[in-house]
């Protein structure tokens, strides 16, 4: 049987605990190492089908929820979730940490979806500029769009997309940079392009053969820029940790370009 969990946020079991005790598990709404009042008013708006929200995380912090909070979830008799949010690595393991040592706690969950946390700009910048040193052309930033593939966009949906103010469209993304997130390592998107996709009113329909020319030589430029790149982004440095002498040689060749000087 599939268990029953309400969503994060969804469900006040200190108001309603009658309907928390009915689910196979309870999720808190995400707790932040501080207190946060959230957004001002209004923060919530009824659409036709729906409803959006911005709420801004209102939480009382961790150490208040593990004091006040925690002790009533327990009593409540199902295993409890606890959502966790920050705004650097630091934030979410601070809260971890304090969280581990509680037994009323069965699950933390990690809160990725506020995009707040440390970056390290200049590992884009590096990608950046090792794109224009081979001689690229590179847009610097934007916002790119994860599709269901492999598939070519309706119209319709090219349109959508491009009123959502995305920059590029592609099939793969979000699952990768979701991990690289939990595991807090630096994800960097080199988004190669092959097609304008069918909204542009002055390019000719997109085709697989032009898809293909096009992903072609994207393979070369992608092993030219990563060729350029790995020298000098710093995160390089540290992706071999096998001793030199233990490195089997025909693998140190194949690897030859990639790991010199590692």
């Amino acid at each position: 049987m599939t268990p029953i969990l309400n969503a994060s946020g969804c469900l006040d079991a200190l108001v309603a605990p009658e309907i928390a005790r009915q689910l196979d598990a309870f999720v808190t709404k995400t707790v932040t190492p501080e207190p946060r009042e959230g957004n001002p008013p209004p923060r919530i708006a009824e659409v036709e089908g729906g409803m959006l929200n911005s709420i801004g995380l209102q939480n009382p912090g961790i150490q208040t929820f593990v004091d006040r909070n925690l002790p009533h979830l327990a009593a409540l008799g199902v295993p409890i979730w606890v959502s966790v949010g920050g705004f650097s690595a630091a934030d979410y393991a601070d809260s971890c940490r304090r969280l581990d040592d509680e037994a009323a706690v069965a699950v933390i969950e990690l809160n990725l979806s506020c995009p707040n946390v440390e970056e390290a700009p200049e590992t884009a910048a590096e990608l950046v500029a090792a794109a224009r040193a081979a001689e690229l052309r590179v847009h610097d930033g934007g916002t790119y769009v994860n599709m269901e593939g492999p598939q070519f966009s309706t119209r319709a949906e090219s349109r959508l997309y491009r009123s959502f103010g995305a920059d590029v469209i592609g099939m793969t993304n979000l699952q990768e940079a979701k991990l690289a997130r939990e595991a807090e390592i630096c994800y960097g998107t080199l988004a190669l392009v092959t097609d304008y996709d069918c909204w542009h009113p002055s390019h000719g329909a997109v085709d697989i053969q032009m898809v293909i020319a096009n992903l072609n030589a994207n393979a070369r430029h992608a092993q030219e820029l990563i060729r350029r790149a790995l020298p000098d982004v710093a995160a390089s440095r540290l992706a071999v940790i096998t001793a030199p002498e233990k490195r089997p040689p025909a693998t140190v060749a194949r690897l030859k370009g990639i790991i010199e000087g590692v």
